[in-house]
């Protein structure tokens, strides 16, 4: 876990149209980028059912690295260079979780996990897909998906309901994690990026295609056991869950 001891999971919503040129951008400048101060980029996607909205995380070997390593990058020469580009396709970038692994499965890329270079990136975002390098479409149809659970601050039992009830249910519906997370109950040591005040468990899994993730929720929509934790699940959160459907970008290491 040395490389994701502290994860930033991060949810852009952004300028309509502008998506595919923040994930350009991104994929060429911003991934070696913030890997040269310390960081993991672990994963970037595009949300299925939000064309506007940018998902990523972010991975540190511990809250002080995490620190510096921010430091260093936003205030280094690549974002510098290139901010004001990407700034311009963001309408709210504070949708952001600061959290620690409570399991990672054998789907989490590993520091140094091999990705695309960056010349598999076309330079024009719009360009179709049949345009891209064809290593680097096996990565099209994957899905990423999961759940953000907004559980209750005082509800000291939800991770162990989680995991011996919600957790065995998910797997029979062909669920293997990637990877478990709850919140980092600790201060924001780079506060000009704000963090939500949020106590949060985190599940992410990837399905092979559409239909894999298709079956997935079939399986879950026909179970007795499902119906009952989703009740209980909805019982014990302060809000409804924020359901995941995620296509990992060409050069996402998470979902290749």
């Amino acid at each position: 876990m040395d490389c994701c001891a502290v994860l930033d999971l991060r949810q852009y919503t952004l300028y309509d149209g502008r998506r595919d040129d923040l994930i350009t951008l991104f994929d060429r400048e911003f991934v070696e980028g913030q890997e040269a101060y310390g960081m993991h980029v672990c994963g970037q996607f595009r949300d299925l059912d939000d064309d506007n909205q940018f998902v990523w995380l972010r991975g540190f070997p511990s809250l002080e690295a995490r620190g510096e390593a921010l430091q260093g990058f936003y205030s280094g020469p690549v974002w510098k260079a290139h901010s004001a580009e990407a700034n311009a396709t963001m309408k709210d970038s504070d949708n952001a979780l600061l959290l620690r692994p409570l399991a990672l499965g054998a789907d989490w890329p590993a520091l140094g996990s091999p990705r695309l270079p960056v010349d598999a990136v076309p330079v024009d975002s719009r360009l179709p897909v049949d345009s891209v390098p064809v290593d680097a479409e096996e990565a099209v149809g994957t899905v990423v998906a999961g759940a953000v659970y907004h559980r209750r601050p005082d509800d000291d039992g939800f991770v162990e309901f989680f995991t011996e009830r919600v957790m065995p249910v998910l797997a029979d519906a062909g669920v293997r994690f990637a990877g478990i997370f709850e919140t980092l109950p600790a201060e924001n040591n780079f506060p000009a990026l704000p963090l939500r005040d949020e106590t949060v468990l985190v599940w992410l899994a990837v399905f092979a295609d559409d239909t894999a993730y298709q079956l997935h929720r079939r399986h879950l929509a026909e179970s007795a056991s499902w119906r009952e934790i989703a009740a209980e699940l909805e019982r014990r959160c302060g809000k409804p869950a924020q359901g995941l459907r995620l296509r990992p970008t060409t050069r996402s290491q998470l979902g290749r």
